[in-house]
């Protein structure tokens, strides 16, 4: 059974840095797309960035330059470096995978997901 366990969340002030962890287990071979999501309070989820085979990487244009998505595939574990925190980044951060790229209209569809884990922005 394939897990995704989210760490790192936390309260921060603005202008700080959080680094999430993704720490994935159960899957006996690399995923193929694995992305990071994050949803506020009253709004819908997000997509923050995304990356692919060969390096490919998408980021929102409201993380572009502050945000880093890698991974560690020795540690099966998927990271979000988060610099210069605006209180516009509260929210609860999904992280996700997939075994193949999925899109319908337009929308990645992924084959799992983790429980999220908050992080909070202080002005």
């Amino acid at each position: 059974q394939v897990q995704l366990v989210e760490s790192g969340g936390g309260p921060v002030q603005t202008g700080g840095s959080l680094r999430l962890s993704c720490a994935a287990s159960g899957n006996s071979f690399r995923f193929f797309i694995m992305a990071w999501y994050r949803q506020a309070p009253g709004k819908g989820r997000e997509l923050v960035a995304r990356t692919e085979p060969h390096g490919t990487t998408y980021y929102a244009d409201s993380v572009k330059g502050r945000f880093t998505i890698s991974g560690d595939n020795a540690k099966n574990t998927l990271y979000l470096q988060m610099n210069i925190l605006k209180p516009e980044d509260t929210a609860m951060y999904y992280c996700a995978a997939g075994n193949n790229r999925v899109v319908v209209n337009g929308v990645y569809h992924f084959d799992y997901w983790g429980q999220g884990t908050q992080v909070t922005v202080s002005s």
